[in-house]
């Protein structure tokens, strides 16, 4: 059967009060128990001498027999002296889960953005008076008088446009020749529009003689009458 030297707690609630005993491994906390060994009452303070209490033979005799100790009596037999504790090494004891890691990067990251756009160059948005300075040098720029090179490439562009000019000279003429014809046709043309307007007199001088309506009512003339006078004259 394995011994087992462990705590075996009492009390009421949220008022602790430890058993050190020894018991079967298999057994419950709070269960049976072989041997009271001492007590444990976490509410003293650490210095009191009532805090543990031990039966320093009995523990002995215990061990000697087998009986393992819990980590907790074997500090408590440590600063006792009658047993020395080993020191243990758990670095993955405190070691955070995969959660706080994944937060703990987050955190990182959102703080390392942070920095960056903090560390980043603001852009600088120039007031109205930079602006009205800026386009006041613009215009200046704009109105200024053009310089040297500006006038040697204008006087370059001027001596070569005569021999530009010179060259089309021997194309304009059959120009002249073809507004020459055009302008003999346009001559014509009067003639062509005069013609349809002389028969249109003609056709209007046998209109104004005909004969008004009733014509036929009047009376015709006599001897004495103007009319026979200027017929006889005509004859």
């Amino acid at each position: 059967m394995a011994l087992a030297i462990r705590l075996s707690r009492g009390g009421a609630k949220k008022r602790p009060y430890y058993r050190i005993v020894v018991a079967d491994s298999r057994a419950p906390r709070d269960g049976r128990f072989i041997e009271k060994l001492g007590t444990y009452n976490p509410l003293l303070a650490k210095d009191s001498p009532e805090r543990v209490k031990l039966d320093s033979d009995r523990i002995s005799h215990w061990l000697s027999v087998g009986a393992q100790p819990s980590d907790r009596v074997l500090r408590f037999l440590d600063a006792a002296g009658i047993r020395e504790r080993t020191a243990r090494n758990n670095p993955q004891k405190a070691e955070p889960g995969e959660k706080a890691k994944e937060r703990v990067e987050e955190r990182a990251k959102r703080e390392q953005e942070a920095a960056e756009a903090a560390a980043a160059p603001k852009e600088e948005v120039p007031t109205q008076e930079e602006a009205e300075a800026v386009t006041a040098e613009a215009v200046e720029e704009a109105t200024a008088e053009p310089s040297a090179e500006a006038e040697t490439v204008a006087e370059e562009a001027s001596e070569e446009a005569p021999a530009a000019e010179a060259e089309p000279v021997a194309e304009k003429a059959p120009a002249a020749e073809t507004e020459e014809a055009s302008a003999g046709e346009e001559t014509v043309e009067p003639d062509a529009a005069e013609a349809p307007a002389e028969e249109a007199v003609a056709e209007e001088g046998p209109a104004d003689e005909a004969p008004a309506e009733g014509a036929d009512d009047v009376n015709p003339p006599t001897e004495d009458s103007p009319q026979a006078e200027t017929e006889e004259k005509a004859e």
